[in-house]
């Protein structure tokens, strides 16, 4: 079974939208949890626009299954996970403007920045996943680099989907067979939804993880959280 990681930046931005604490963020982390999913994703960005670093290490305490955190490896982003040590990293190169998460990392022009990063967080034991396009040149970089997993981004995949090009998954299966051929584990995130999670997980391979957050909450306010969060772990069986 696919586990499904559900990441709670949205949570954060409607609270802070108030500047209270309602919603609290650590409250609904737990619930999420105990509604049955196996891990609590967060992505901090330097303005702190939603999640804050702050959130970060209190969900230390809270997140009792695997605990990802997102981010762009500035000097801030980490010393903060070599501070909360997560069960894992995810890597991603968002520019400091970014609405969201818009471009795998190139591995091959960054190697060795990758190489420096993923070396301190290991000697740290935390695990280490790169989030990546298709190109199977640029996964086979993030083997070298030393990561352990990779994230594919799924953003052209519910495109196509939702344009009724089935044969958009086609690209991810191809990437997924062979990362698990040069032993990287496979995750994958960005407009996963209910509608097209089932589709992409049959035919992806190996696939360990998937991190959902922004359809997940959309799709909450109708149908209520904890039941939208059954019906993707039965779409992940």
């Amino acid at each position: 079974m696919t586990k499904l990681s559900v990441n709670i930046n949205k949570i954060a931005t409607l609270r802070n939208s108030r500047g209270g604490n309602v919603p609290n963020l650590l409250k609904v982390a737990a619930d999420i949890e105990s509604f049955g999913a196996e891990g609590i994703t967060i992505h901090p960005r330097p303005d702190e626009r939603h999640i804050k670093y702050q959130d970060a290490r209190d969900l230390v305490n809270v997140v009792t299954t695997e605990y990802n955190i997102e981010g762009n490896p500035v000097a801030s982003f980490m010393d903060l996970v070599l501070e909360t040590k997560p069960t894992q990293v995810t890597l991603v190169p968002d520019a400091v403007d970014a609405i969201t998460s818009n471009a795998g990392w190139d591995t091959l022009k960054n190697a060795s920045f990758l190489s420096e990063v993923i070396q301190e967080f290991k000697q740290h034991n935390i695990r280490t996943s790169v989030f990546i396009d298709t190109d199977l040149k640029l996964i086979e970089g993030a083997k070298k680099v030393g990561a352990d997993r990779i994230e594919l981004y799924t953003e052209e995949f519910a495109t196509q989907y939702g344009l009724g090009n089935k044969n958009g998954v086609k690209p991810y299966t191809e990437a997924a067979v062979f990362a698990h051929e040069i032993g990287l584990g496979i995750n994958a995130g960005h407009d996963l939804s209910l509608d097209n999670i089932e589709f992409f997980k049959n035919n992806i391979p190996n696939l360990a993880e998937v991190s959902i957050g922004h359809a997940l909450i959309a799709e909450s306010l109708y149908l209520g959280l904890e039941n939208v969060i059954n019906m993707y772990l039965h779409r992940l069986k």
